[in-house]
């Protein structure tokens, strides 16, 4: 029997805020385990402590107490130039608002995690021509953000999430500024990425894009309140849908 392996292991994490004279428990104790290839929708009501946990998760943040191992490397006793090489060598970003440099190239854009990384000129064209063609825009390579729909830049975004090749896509609410179509063909590129292989974590408030995910993690008042498999996944291309996912 093959056993996925755990990618993501948090314990008894906590993460508290001092405002003035005030502690702000964002996160109380939690404990979560992510397997490799897992599809999981991360929700909450607003204070839940979903945010806290996904910049945690994303090592943009630190714990203030408790573990967090990401593929085997103890994420929670980094410093922050540890936190910046590990978040870009394992983990790929989703933005609601895409994140663009608005000046370069859908190429440039997608490359230079790349530059980052310290991958030659050459590669970085040849894999960043990869990805953009993997979603759809091999054709718009050329094209500045203000050139693009949002549906495509948020493509953009996506090919730059994967240029890497890192362990996570971590995306936080990646349709939220997108009309219905649109969201269901971003959802359904989401669905080729984990069916690739790829562990993906979903960060958003909507039920429906939620059921796109295999396993739904629901947050309340910075604790775990369900963590369930979802019996009723939703694909992007169910018949009701209707819409033509670029493959």
């Amino acid at each position: 029997m093959n056993m996925k392996k755990e990618i993501i292991r948090t314990d008894e994490l906590r993460k508290t805020y001092i405002m003035g004279t005030e502690k702000i428990h964002a996160l109380k104790h939690l404990s979560l385990s992510i397997k490799q290839n897992e599809y999981v929708a991360l929700m909450g009501p607003s204070g839940s402590g979903k945010s806290t946990l996904m910049n945690l998760l994303g090592c943009l943040d630190t714990p203030t107490s408790g573990t967090y191992l990401l593929n085997d490397n103890l994420v929670s006793e980094m410093d922050d130039a540890e936190l910046a090489a590990i978040r870009n060598k394992e983990i790929g970003f989703v933005f609601q608002t895409f994140n663009l440099l608005p000046r370069i190239s859908s190429l440039d854009n997608v490359a230079l995690p790349l530059v980052y990384a310290g991958w030659s000129n050459k590669k970085r064209i040849e894999r960043a021509e990869e990805v953009l063609d993997m979603v759809g825009l091999g054709d718009r390579v050329d094209h500045r953000p203000n050139e693009l729909s949002g549906g495509q830049r948020q493509r953009v975004a996506i090919a730059r999430a994967l240029v890497c090749n890192p362990s996570i896509i971590l995306a936080d609410e990646p349709t939220g500024n997108l009309d219905t179509k649109t969201s269901v063909e971003i959802m359904g590129i989401f669905e080729r990425i984990h069916q690739a292989g790829n562990t993906v974590i979903l960060v958003t408030h909507e039920p429906d894009i939620a059921d796109h995910a295999h396993r739904i993690v629901r947050l309340r008042d910075g604790e775990l309140e369900s963590d369930i498999i979802n019996q009723n996944i939703v694909t992007a291309d169910d018949p009701e849908h209707n819409y033509n996912i670029r493959s």
